[in-house]
């Protein structure tokens, strides 16, 4: 249907006069009336009944002028969403994350996105480096937050790091009241406590990650001792919580209260954890740049600035 025609019916609907619906319009009256005239036949209708004193509009006319001018308003908006879509301003965001990452940038990161772009659909996926990983490559999220060497990713990757910070223990504070752990300080200072059970990542779940602990107990000497895997943070701090083993943990879960467990510094250093974004290099979405805009300025800070 021409949408020329539309609008001059809503403008004589509006007006109910010919000639001055063709004033606002700037155009002459005859081709204003030879154009309803084309939209009546159309339709098959009368939208207006004529007299030499008055125009106004047939029963038909009112209804249907209900449904036109929101479909003309919509029409109108259409060339703002675009240029919306095209600065990212408005449209959808997928961002995926690990567990991790919910305690350290992912509120400042989704604060500061959300504040900027309040008007784009942001779905947020907790999911581990793995999966994350997957679902980049087959285009089912735009970004994740993850825990991945840059080396180890595929090429069709890009990455940023967001944050680095230290490992530290997670302990059944049990095991400190018992004597089981000896604290010096607030520390664990020999490597005794290294002969306790471990509860850790899969390392198919996040090898770089596993890797990290395993390769830091190696450099100390020591095997340890996997009493328990579990993919989920939370759900480590939990079996933690239940004495089942100690984790290694980001420095910034110990936001994370449970009752039962201590966070607990391990003395002459632990290494560093890096947690970064990762997007796929083909992926042009405007909301996907501003995303990775706001995350340059985020920085890669430590735990303490996490909160």
């Amino acid at each position: 249907m021409d949408l020329r025609r539309l609008r001059h019916f809503l403008t004589v609907a509006d007006t109910l006069h010919f000639g001055r619906a063709a004033e606002r319009l700037g155009m002459t009256q005859p081709p204003l009336s030879q154009s309803i005239m084309a939209l009546e036949r159309d339709l098959s209708a009368d939208l207006f009944v004529r007299s030499k004193r008055s125009v106004t509009l047939t029963p038909f006319g009112r209804a249907w002028l209900e449904h036109v001018r929101p479909a003309v308003q919509s029409i109108a908006a259409l060339s703002d969403i675009a240029q919306r879509l095209r600065a990212g301003t408005t449209g959808r965001l997928s961002l995926a994350f690990v567990s991790t990452a919910d305690y350290n940038v992912l509120p400042r990161l989704v604060e500061r996105y959300s504040a900027s772009f309040a008007d784009v659909e942001l779905e947020l996926i907790e999911a581990t480096s793995d999966i994350q990983i997957e679902a980049l490559l087959e285009g089912r999220i735009n970004a994740g937050i993850l825990i991945s060497a840059p080396s180890a990713l595929p090429a069709a990757l890009a990455y940023r790091p967001l944050v680095t910070e230290p490992l530290v223990a997670a302990v059944p504070e049990p095991w400190i009241d018992e004597g089981r752990l000896t604290l010096i300080d607030g520390m664990l200072r020999s490597d005794d406590w290294m002969a306790q059970p471990l509860i850790i990542f899969p390392a198919r779940v996040s090898p770089d990650f596993h890797e990290l602990v395993m390769g830091f107990y190696r450099s100390r000497g020591y095997q340890p001792f996997i009493r328990q895997e579990a993919i989920q943070m939370q759900t480590i701090i939990s079996l933690v919580s239940a004495g089942l083993g100690m984790a290694l943990v980001p420095a910034s879960l110990q936001h994370l209260i449970r009752t039962g467990v201590r966070y607990v510094h391990i003395a002459n250093g632990t290494p560093d954890l890096e947690t970064g974004l990762a997007w796929r290099k083909s992926d042009d979405a405007p909301t996907l740049t501003n995303l990775i805009e706001i995350s340059s300025r985020i920085g890669r800070r430590g735990a303490n600035d996490a909160a």
